[in-house]
């Protein structure tokens, strides 16, 4: 018998891979007892719930996030650089070939109005990254306001990958938040 934490890892990343590619409401708890390969039984005294699960997979993916941004900005050597990285990171994300969007959209979308506890999920998520944009914006000296709107760039580019079915929005939103940084900075110099 595997031991509890296994047990919770395999279970969140196969639910967490069924919910991406097939949709919170599409799948069902046997999918993903099959998938993981833990009983039903062990599934729900880990997780009193199918929300339990899904909150448990947001932050399996917030994890996640946040450790392929900072991977982006490793080599920046600049808070311009590491700003810029958002959308380099977003285009390499975009060219996966499993790419199906952002799972905190699309979470939100399927069961943000009836789920609570997803939507303050969701929401910690986006504010903890509003967060990082927003230090970074700091550490380039420029203004608060600009941090909110490159945020809004990332986000839609990420919306806008997922329908359109190609990665060219993440180019598209690093072109435009050059074009902010240049407008609250000064144009860089290359």
């Amino acid at each position: 018998m595997i031991d509890e934490a296994t047990a919770r890892e395999s279970v969140v990343q196969a639910a967490d891979q069924l919910f991406y590619t097939r949709g919170v409401q599409a799948v069902g708890m046997d999918a993903v007892r099959t998938a993981a390969g833990v009983s039903l039984k062990r599934i729900y005294s880990l997780f009193a719930s199918k929300d339990e699960l899904i909150v448990a997979v947001l932050h399996h993916r917030t994890a996640i996030w946040d450790s392929r941004l900072a991977s982006a900005s490793e080599r920046a050597t600049t808070a311009r650089e590491r700003i810029l990285a958002i959308f380099d990171f977003l285009d390499a994300w975009f060219r996966e070939p499993d790419f199906c969007g952002c799972a905190f959209i699309n979470v939100h979308g399927e069961l943000g109005a009836s789920s609570p506890a997803v939507t303050d999920a969701v929401r910690e998520q986006k504010r903890t990254f509003q967060e990082y944009v927003a230090r970074l914006v700091a550490d380039a000296g420029a203004p608060p306001t600009l941090a909110p709107q490159l945020a809004i760039l990332a986000e839609g580019a990420q919306t806008t990958a997922a329908i359109s079915g190609t990665p060219e929005a993440a180019h598209q939103a690093r072109a435009a938040a050059e074009t902010l940084l240049d407008a609250a900075t000064g144009p860089h110099r290359r």
